[in-house]
């Protein structure tokens, strides 16, 4: 039997060598693998990013709308209170200049109305009844062969005020 001696310089410097073969083989191995997983996983993270990216501005996009939503109905509800509180407004001086005019002796928008309603009335009543005896007097012979003349009046004389 022929036994080695694993104490052998000849024999270690073999076996260290192939030893040393072995770990620079996986540290190159462990190299390429690192690079082929870096890559890899530093698209994944791209990947990732660019999902994220997407998530943020469409979530953005969305508070975006929403809060011009609600600027919009503030707005739409302060114009409409607004609105109303002009009417009442108006209102009140509408009353207040009514009660004035009231007071100084003046008719109201209405009373104008049925007056001015009242006046055309007889205004049509009048054209009326000028149409018929114009057409009587038209109608008869006049008895009258002169006219009278016209008489002048002296102006009356104003007394002078003292």
């Amino acid at each position: 039997m022929s036994t080695k001696n694993p104490f052998d310089p000849a024999a270690m410097s073999d076996n260290v060598k192939a030893q040393a073969q072995q770990i620079w083989l996986a540290g190159l191995g462990a190299f390429a693998k690192a690079q082929e997983d870096g890559t890899k996983a530093f698209e994944k993270l791209v990947s990732d990013g660019i999902s994220m990216q997407r998530k943020v501005h469409t979530t953005a996009e969305e508070k975006l709308a929403e809060a011009t939503k609600k600027a919009t109905q503030a707005a739409h509800t302060l114009s409409e209170r607004a609105t109303g509180q002009w009417g009442k407004l108006e209102g009140i001086f509408e009353d207040r200049v009514a009660k004035a005019l009231h007071s100084l002796g003046l008719p109201s928008a209405a009373q104008m109305e049925a007056l001015h309603a009242r006046v055309a009335t007889l205004e049509a009543q009048l054209g009326q009844g000028k149409t018929k005896t114009t057409a009587a007097r038209a109608a008869k012979p006049s008895t009258k062969t002169a006219a009278k003349p016209a008489v002048k009046k002296a102006p009356a004389k104003k007394a002078a005020k003292k």
